[in-house]
Order: structure tokens, then C-alpha cells, then sequence
């Protein structure tokens, strides 16, 4: 007699039917297998054949079924495919009227045409030779880039007791511009954000302010084709030189003198030296008189202090060697050029607390600028102003005011898309008493920018104000002073073009910031119908199909209907066709729209390609709508919840959708998912105390206040955000100004691979489930490779402390990727064969009863489903703590305990039917997110994860690897889904494939809602002063974690649930 482990009546979906146990059955699969032994033996005569095609019978009967079920698991993949198109066109609809954008005009300047006539004169005026629009002063430069050149880091700092590390590491700059302030000046230089470097390049180099919509493009930059000064340097014949970052090569392809031109990988954050070493070893050799003749301009961007600041943070002595390196570097620079070269030195960002930078942060936007000249040409209009500002709130310049500048003293005509205005040091002279020439080159730099804004308002269709303070107003107010005799008021003038500029500044930003607010509503209507339509998918009827799940008189009822050819009725397995109507209905109803906008859009020539895709979409949705009102027998009455666990669904979602409207909430969000995770433990452990044993109010009340617990204990991981300083403290690493662990969080990973192993291991015994391949893999395997990811950041902590001296970087670097390789072949490769191979985790334990009986046991087969699917989580979960710092890993593993407390706690209260089993998993998926050292800011993108496995860039691994760390708690919370249905389940639990997509559709649900309100708040908050601080990158957060769910629930979890079914389905049959 066989004795199966029961299956908990939890488990049983109400209503429930008197069934049989699992006793009979078995025992006549074993009389059938006797059967078969004894017919093959001979003992029965005539026995054979009847076996054997009794045998055919249920074998084409298991193919059917099988094919059955893989035919549903392609409709359903389907389904998820195209609610994934509508995510994807909702969130590009909106995007497309929400991030800035502004006409980039093609119109060039020239050195014949200035936009107004000069207002001194000198020799050669309108030539490359004397200068275009404004007298030359140098004929070469020389320009430094060093990323990330904070104006802080280039100020000394007396009392050495309130001084940093990098402070004083860096002096020659400021002590150059206060001893020959003629012949340099040190300012600090003010980034208009967002603070990527390529944006940045794109404002040094134009002269125009960046948009957010090109921020995506910061590693994959594409060539600049609007006026730039670059493109005005090549078109007069001046020959430029480039050593370093690369990215300028993608920005200016074929720009540069290819024979001594040298580019390096910008992205390898690890790599402190090459670009740098790079640099210093070719620059010093263009500077050999011999070799001046060679080029005209020669840019070199250097990435070590930037690249220090990423791995280490700024605090740290990587930066203090790496900034000291820089003033040796400029000392010696500024000795070997010559009289005729101006040298530049600038960054072009900043950077955060934590050595990040990309967004609007004073640390990030805050760089330095110092020129020098060894000819006294540069003053100071004030006495004061001799000694370099303090900080840099005092005297600011744009940094989009280089660009007219260098092309003024360099004799070029300023680019045609310019808003910077002249730095007023540059040509004020030595006596600091030039006005005449600072107007002049204000003067004709207004011209150009009043040209550009006529062009673009008129590009644009539309009209200038000449209202009193207007710029129209203030370039007549100038024009009125031209014409007025211009003795003693030079310094009036300048001043009046000074407030033309600064007005007009604030015009473009102002314009530029317009929305369109058409395509942003589009977008949200769209959001709200897929997310109206999900819930329509995942609702249930009181009298669906669905209510019966684990009858075993139902199931061996119908297996002997089906094995005597009796087909089922359709309309009694609605489950089975519900996603087949459902893709189908989608699919005509969208070709229909399609076709018909298209053929609009054609007619009409109206280009509105995006609204075809909005009306195609749109169509689509309502046809699924239809379908499933109708034919599916849905309504929209379900939509509202009649269980006080989904009223607190709700609840969760929407207090958190409306609380996106304020900029505090979103700040302080992750200390307020603590909140919901906490209140949902505390109302579970209630609602165990109405069990009816003894052992499942135990059960449920300890793994209620244990998921309580391990909530608390994961917040002690935090990283803090700049607005919610100072009353927060971070811990993720080991001090709020550094990008690297704690020696002591080290301890973290190597508990982690002690300790979690255990803890799954004691999960699948309760089930007595561990069997099969789980004690090699978990007990093993997984603690293996746990191991070696704690391995490698011990060898990451020793390369950043410098403990073993005797092994170079190299060395040690090579080591990293070597092991980091290791255990993501183990994790995901030999992880993924293993999982699609392995049977379930089951045993056969025999024992005799007596002389003429044997008893039979199924060891975990009341968890066949959910102790096999187990294997798929535990494997991502490994990629996931190797990718993350310590304090992260142990995050992670947190969270995978919680997953499993989650899965019993449904299970003991009956709630796997519940919506508060995804919602809850959503939710511990974010606060993960937050727990493993990130926040709702692009600062906080660990650019470094991509180095973990590998030496160098390579696509599509790295940015996969950066995605795997970023959206950790939502990749590991969404493979983990379906064991809050599979969880406790035998082989014989119908509509695994179904219940696991209405799950899924639930768990989506709430990150589409998400999406969906941050970006309904960020479209009406649209001119919120927080709006590019908070609720934009909150909202960027929200839609990239919603695409990335999509495409893990695809490509991962449902094809993972159709491997464990098909698994279990071979051995044990096939349920339906």
C-alpha cells in the first residue's frame, strides 16, 4: 500500500468535496505495474497483449495531455508578450511628452558673416589668422579633461582637522591663480544636468543646454551633427589631437589627426591608470617643440579621478594618489608649453558623496575650471576676485560659457546653437580695466545667441515677448548704448549684454522644459487600460473552474472518461481556453485598428505614427476587454475585492500610488515599505490564532513575526539618499563617502553561505521534500557556490586595502573575473541543466508489512511541485549575491527566507488564492531594491557590477550584469512567484499553468499601477521645483523595473513553470 504525504487542505480551493486519498490510487498503479511484471513473466496466459495495449492507451493519453498543456503554455507566454507591447508603448507614448526634448537647428556660423558688426576693430578682423568676430589671442590649446574634477578638490583647506583626504592633494591650480593671476584664474564651473559625462561633452562642446531624453545614450553615444566648436576648429583648418576617454571618438568620429589621436575604454570603472598613463605617455611628447607644428588643439581626458571615485568614493586614499598624480601632471604641463598656447584645464562634473554622479546634486554639478597662459593676458575686474572663491556658490560660470570663449580667443566663429556667455577673466585684460574688448566679445556673442532664438522661435512657430525685462527688451536697452557716445561705458555695456544673456538663458531653459502634454495623457490612458485589463485577466468567479483543484475522485474520473475516448466539454475547462480567446482577440482587434490608423496616417500625410500605435493598442485592449466580459464570463464587478486580505491589497497599492505624489514619501519610501511589510506580518499572525490545531496557529504566527523580524533585520542595509541627510544613516557601505565594504561586512556573505543553505534545507523538510536532487544541490552546490562568492569579495576587499602588497592589480583583477566566472557557470549554466533535468524531488520508501503486503511512501510528494520549482530561485538568487556588495548578499538572502515564511504563512491561513501573496512579494522585491544599496536616483547605479565577471566591456554581459545587481529584489521576487502557488502542492494540482499567470498578472499588476501613478504624479507635477530630483527619476525607476518584470516573468518564470511541469507531469502523470 503506498502512503503519499497528504496534501493540506489549505491547499484545496473551496468548495470543498469529499475525496478520496491518494492511498487507492497509488496502490493500483502498483497492482498495474505487478501486473505488467507478471504478464512479461508469463504467469498469466494471455495477459500480454491485453497489457500492453492497455499501456498504449495511457501512454497516448499522457501525449495528449502533455501536448495539451504545452500548447496552453504557448498561448500564455503569448499573453505576456503582448501585455509586455503595451507596457512598452504606454511608457514610450508617454516619454515621448515628458523628457525634454528641443529642435536642434542645422544652421553653421561663419567667420565672413558675424551676427553683428564688431564693435572695436583690429588687424585681420574676419579672418582665421587676426580672428573671426573677435581679436585672437592664442593659436593652440591645450585642454584637460579630468572627469569628475569636483572645485572642492582644487581648494586648500588650512586646519587640517576639518580637512578630507583629497583635500590639499591638489594645490597647483589654486595656488597658480593667486600667485600670476595674470596669467591664470581658477573657477568653479557649474554642470547643467543631467551629470553624465557624454551629456556634458555635448554642452562643452555646443554650447547648448542637454535634454533627459538623451541621458539613455551616456554609453552609447552617437555623432554630434549640429555646430559645435569641434566642427568649427576642422572647418578652419586647425588640426585636432585627442588622447583618452573614448567616448569623444563616437561624439566627433573621424574629428581627430589619426596617427597621433589615441582612444581608451571610458567604461572599465575598475581601471584607475590605463586612460590615464595613456594620456601622460603620449601628451608630453606633442609638446617637444619638434612636434608642435603637429597639431593645433590637443584635447586629453583623463578618467583615473573619476574612475577612484566610483570604486572607492572620494574618500579614500586612491583619490588623494589619484588628484596628487593630476598636480604633478599640470605643474609639468603648464612648464613645457609654449606663449602662444593656452592651456585648459576643467572637469566636467562633479561628484556625490559616494563618487556617483548623474543627476542634479550640488557635489555633482559643481567642477572646476582653471586657464593659464604663460603670457600675462588674463585679469581680474576687482581686487577680491584675485584670490579663487571659497566655495563654489561664489562667482560660478556656466559651463556652457567655455565655448564662446575658447572660440573667441582662439579667432573661430562661435557655434550657431551657443547660450554661454565670454568668462569675464578671459578678456578683461591684465589691468583688469578692458572693457572695450569684454564688451566687444559680449557684444557679438549676444548677436549669435539673439540669431539662434530668432531662428528657433521661428522653427518652432513661435512668438518673442517685448515685454518690459523681455530679452527683446533688454538687446534694445544694449542697442540704445551703442549709440549713445561709448565713452566710460564699456563697463555699462557689458553689463547690459550680461543681463540680454542670463535672461535669454532662463528663456531656453523655460522653453525647452515645454511638455507635450497630448502624448503624455495618451500614455497614461494606455498604462490605466492594460492595467484595467490585467485585473480583468486575474479576477475570479465564485463558480469558475478554478474552485476545484485537488480532487482525486475528479481526476481519476476524467482520466477514465479520456482513456475511453470521452472528450471533455470546453465550456467545463474554461481555464483552458481562456488565454487562447484572450491572445486572439488581441490580435484582431489590433490588426483591425492598425490598419485603419495607418491608412489614416497615409491619407492624411500627418506623420503621427505614434498615435497609430496608440489607437492600435488601445483597440487591441478593448478587444481583450470584450472577450473577457463576454465569452470569458468576467465582470467588472470582480475588479473590487470581497475579502478583507484583498481590501488590504488595495489598500497597500493605492496609499503607496497616491503617496508618489509627494516628494517626501517618494524620498523616504523605503523606510515606509518597512511599514507595509511589518503591518501585513502583524495582521497574518492574527489570523493564524483562528486555525484549528494547535501546530498550524503555531506555524502561522512564527512564520508571521519571523517574516516581521527579518523585515527589521534587513533595514539595517541602507544606503541614504542626499535629501534625506542628515537624519539618515548609511550602512550599505562603509561610510557614507566611500563606494567600497567595511572590512567587517565581509562577515556577511561568508553567514550568508553558512547559514541559508540550512534555512531551505529546514523549509523542505517540513514537507519532506528533501529528497531527489536537493540535498546535492542545496546542500552542496548552492553552499559551494555561496562560498566562492564570498571568496571573491574578500579578494576584492584585499585589493582595495592593499593587504597583499606583492600581487599586482592585474593579478588580482584576473583572479576576480576568474571566480566571479566560476560561480555564474555553477549558478545559471549548471544551474539551468540541472533544473531542466532534474526529476522531482521525491523517493520511494518501501517497507514490509508482512509476509504478503508491502507499504509503499512517497517521500515529498505533497510538495512535488514547489520543492522542484525551488531550485530555479535558488539558482538566480546565487547570480544575484554575487553581483551585489556584502551588505547587499545578505539582503538577498533575507529576502529568500522571507519568500519562503510568505509561501506557509498563505499556505496555513489558506490565502494562495488571495491577491495578498503577489502584492506582498511585489512589495518585499522593492524594499529589497532599497536594502541592496540603491534608491530611486541615477547616482546610485552600480556601473561597477559589470566589472565583477569580466576584465573589459563586452555586450550584451555587462549591461546584463549591471541589471542583475540594479533590479535584484525584483528579479529574484519575480522568479520566486510561482512557489506561492506551487508551494505544498502534489503532482495532481490542476491549472498549475493557469494559477501561476493569475498570480503573475497580480504581481505585474502592482509594479503597472506603479508605473502608472508616478507617472500620472510626474506629468502633473510637471513644474514642481523636485520634479528632476524626485518624481522623474522615481518615475524612470518605476517604468524600467515594470519592463524588466515583463521580460524575467517571460523568459524566466513561466518557462521555468513549464519545466517543472513537464518534469513532474513524466513521472507522475499529467493533471490536465
Amino acid at each position: 500500500m503506498a502512503t503519499p504525504t497528504p496534501t493540506p487542505a489549505s491547499r484545496i480551493a473551496k468548495p470543498k468535496t469529499p475525496a478520496a486519498t491518494e492511498y487507492q490510487k497509488l496502490a493500483a498503479e502498483w497492482a498495474k505495474a505487478k501486473r505488467i511484471k507478471d504478464a512479461q513473466a508469463g504467469t498469466k496466459s494471455g495477459a500480454k497483449p491485453l497489457a500492453n495495449s492497455e499501456e498504449a492507451r495511457r501512454a497516448a493519453f499522457e501525449r495528449r495531455r502533455r501536448s495539451a498543456f504545452e500548447s496552453r503554455c504557448s498561448w500564455t507566454v503569448a499573453f505576456w508578450i503582448w501585455l509586455l507591447c503595451i507596457h512598452v508603448i504606454g511608457i514610450v507614448l508617454f516619454t515621448s511628452g515628458f523628457l525634454l526634448t528641443r529642435l536642434v537647428l542645422d544652421d553653421r556660423s561663419e567667420c565672413a558673416a558675424p551676427p553683428i558688426e564688431p564693435l572695436i576693430e583690429w588687424e585681420g578682423s574676419g579672418t582665421v589668422e587676426g580672428g573671426c568676430w573677435h581679436p585672437k589671442t592664442f593659436n593652440k590649446a591645450v585642454i584637460v579633461i579630468i572627469d569628475a574634477l569636483r572645485y572642492d578638490f582644487t581648494v586648500p583647506v588650512g586646519d587640517a582637522t576639518k580637512a578630507e583626504v583629497y583635500h590639499n592633494a591638489f594645490p597647483f591650480l589654486y595656488d597658480s591663480a593667486v600667485q600670476s593671476p595674470n596669467n591664470a584664474f581658477l573657477l568653479p564651473f557649474i554642470a547643467d544636468p543631467p551629470t553624465s559625462t557624454l551629456q556634458r561633452l555635448k554642452g562643452l562642446t555646443t554650447g547648448t543646454l542637454p535634454t533627459f531624453i538623451d541621458l539613455g545614450s551616456n554609453f552609447a553615444g552617437t555623432a554630434i551633427e549640429e555646430d559645435n566648436i569641434l566642427m568649427q576648429l576642422r572647418e578652419h583648418g586647425k588640426r585636432i589631437v585627442h588622447l583618452g576617454d573614448d567616448t569623444w571618438t563616437s561624439l566627433f568620429p573621424d574629428y581627430f589627426q589619426a596617427n597621433l589621436s589615441r582612444a581608451y575604454d571610458s567604461f572599465n570603472v575598475w581601471d584607475l591608470h590605463t586612460v590615464d598613463n595613456g594620456v601622460l605617455e603620449h601628451i608630453f611628447p606633442l609638446m617637444e617643440p619638434e612636434r608642435r607644428g603637429d597639431w593645433d588643439v590637443t584635447i586629453g581626458h583623463l578618467l583615473g579621478v573619476d574612475h577612484a571615485g566610483h570604486r572607492y568614493g572620494p574618500n579614500h586614499p586612491a583619490m588623494t594618489a589619484k588628484l596628487q598624480q593630476m598636480d604633478i601632471f599640470i605643474r609639468q604641463l603648464a612648464e613645457t608649453i609654449d606663449e602662444d598656447t593656452l592651456l585648459v584645464v576643467m572637469g566636467d562634473h562633479g561628484m556625490d558623496e559616494k563618487g556617483d554622479h548623474g543627476g542634479e546634486s550640488d557635489d555633482e554639478v559643481e567642477a572646476a575650471l582653471w586657464m593659464y597662459s604663460k603670457e600675462p593676458v588674463f585679469g581680474r575686474t576687482r581686487v577680491e576676485y584675485v584670490t579663487p572663491p571659497a566655495s563654489a556658490k561664489i562667482r560660478p560660470v556656466n559651463q556652457i560659457d567655455l565655448v564662446p570663449t575658447l572660440a573667441l580667443l582662439l579667432g573661430i566663429p562661435i557655434p550657431y546653437n551657443n547660450l554661454g556667455r565670454p568668462i569675464e577673466e578671459a578678456f578683461v585684460g591684465p589691468l583688469g580695466n578692458a572693457w572695450d574688448r569684454l564688451a566687444a566679445a559680449s557684444g557679438v556673442t549676444s548677436a549669435g545667441i539673439k540669431r539662434y532664438q530668432a531662428s528657433y522661435f521661428e522653427a518652432r512657430g513661435l512668438q518673442q515677448s517685448s515685454a518690459p525685462g523681455s530679452p527683446v527688451s533688454l538687446w534694445k536697452d544694449a542697442e540704445d548704448l551703442i549709440q549713445s557716445p561709448k565713452a566710460r561705458k564699456w563697463a555699462i555695456l557689458s553689463a547690459a549684454y550680461t543681463a540680454y544673456q542670463e535672461e535669454t538663458l532662463r528663456i531656453c531653459k523655460d522653453l525647452w522644459a515645454r511638455f507635450n502634454v497630448p502624448n503624455m495623457l495618451l500614455g497614461i490612458i494606455t498604462m490605466a487600460l492594460g492595467v484595467l485589463v490585467l485585473i480583468l485577466y486575474v479576477s475570479r468567479d465564485e463558480d469558475e473552474d478554478f474552485a476545484v483543484l485537488d480532487n482525486v475522485d475528479l481526476d481519476i474520473a476524467e482520466r477514465t472518461l479520456e482513456l475511453q475516448g470521452v472528450t471533455p466539454n470546453a465550456d467545463a475547462a474554461s481555464y483552458k481556453t481562456l488565454t487562447r480567446t484572450v491572445v486572439k482577440s488581441g490580435a484582431v482587434g489590433g490588426v483591425v485598428v492598425g490598419l485603419a490608423s495607418s491608412a489614416i496616417i497615409v491619407f492624411t500625410s500627418s506623420g503621427e505614427w505614434l498615435w497609430a500605435g496608440a489607437a492600435t493598442t488601445i483597440g487591441s485592449m478593448v478587444a481583450v476587454a470584450f472577450s473577457l466580459v463576454f465569452p470569458g464570463g468576467k465582470s467588472f464587478l470582480n475588479l473590487l475585492p470581497n475579502t478583507l486580505w484583498g481590501w488590504m491589497s488595495l489598500v497597500f497599492v493605492a496609499s503607496q500610488s497616491i503617496g508618489f505624489a509627494s516628494n517626501s514619501y517618494t524620498i523616504w519610501e523605503d523606510s515606509i515599505s518597512l511599514f507595509f511589510l511589518a503591518t501585513f506580518g502583524i495582521a497574518s499572525a492574527i489570523a493564524a490564532l483562528r486555525q484549528p490545531s494547535v501546530r498550524e496557529r503555531t506555524m502561522g504566527i512564527y512564520h508571521s513575526l519571523l517574516f516581521v523580524v527579518l523585515s527589521r533585520l534587513a533595514s539595517f542595509s541602507k544606503l541614504c539618499r542626499e535629501e534625506q541627510m542628515p537624519y539618515c544613516n548609511s550602512t550599505y557601505y562603509a561610510s557614507a563617502n566611500s563606494s567600497t565594504s567595511a572590512s567587517w561586512q565581509l562577515v556577511v556573505p561568508f553567514a550568508v553561505a553558512l547559514i541559508l543553505p540550512s534555512i531551505i534545507k529546514s523549509y523542505l523538510q517540513i514537507s519532506r521534500s528533501y529528497e531527489g536532487l536537493a540535498p546535492l544541490w542545496v546542500g552542496y552546490v548552492f553552499r559551494v557556490i555561496l562560498l566562492l562568492s564570498a571568496s571573491y569579495w574578500t579578494l576584492d576587499a584585499a585589493s582595495n586595502g592593499n593587504w597583499l602588497m606583492s600581487i599586482s592589480e592585474t593579478t588580482f583583477k584576473a583572479m576576480h573575473a576568474s571566480l566571479a566566472q566560476i560561480v555564474l557557470a555553477l549558478a545559471l549554466i549548471a544551474g539551468s541543466f540541472a533544473f531542466i533535468w532534474a526529476p522531482p524531488c521525491v523517493s520511494i520508501l518501501t517497507s514490509a508489512a508482512n509476509s504478503r503486503s508491502a507499504q509503499v511512501t512517497v517521500l515529498g510528494y505533497g510538495n512535488a511541485n514547489g520543492a522542484r520549482y525551488l531550485l530555479l530561485p535558488i539558482n538566480i538568487t546565487c547570480a544575484c549575491i554575487l553581483l551585489t556588495k556584502p551588505m547587499g548578499s545578505g539582503a538577498i538572502a533575507i529576502m529568500m527566507w522571507q519568500i519562503l515564511a510568505l509561501a506557509e504563512i498563505l499556505d496555513v491561513n489558506g490565502l494562495v488564492a488571495e491577491p495578498i501573496g503577489p502584492v506582498m512579494l511585489a512589495l518585499l522585491g522593492n524594499y529589497t531594491y532599497f536594502k541592496t544599496g540603491h534608491q530611486a536616483v541615477l547616482s546610485s547605479i552600480q556601473w561597477d557590477a559589470a566589472f565583477i565577471p569580466l576584465t573589459t566591456i563586452r555586450y550584451p554581459w555587462s549591461p546584463l550584469a549591471v541589471a542583475l545587481n540594479h533590479f535584484a529584489g525584483q528579479i529574484v521576487a519575480c522568479v520566486a512567484l510561482p512557489l506561492l502557488v506551487l508551494w505544498k502542492t502534489s503532482p495532481k494540482r490542476k491549472g498549475v499553468l493557469e494559477s501561476v499567470s493569475r498570480a503573475l498578472g497580480v504581481f505585474v499588476a502592482f509594479y503597472a499601477v506603479e508605473s502608472l501613478a508616478t507617472m500620472a504624479w510626474a506629468g502633473h507635477l510637471r513644474r514642481h521645483l523636485m520634479l528632476y530630483r524626485v518624481f522623474s527619476p522615481r518615475f524612470m525607476m518605476a517604468a524600467a523595473v515594470l519592463l524588466a518584470v515583463d521580460l524575467v516573468s517571460i523568459f524566466v518564470t513561466l518557462l521555468g513553470v513549464r519545466t517543472n511541469v513537464l518534469s513532474v507531469g513524466d513521472v507522475f502523470g499529467f493533471a490536465d
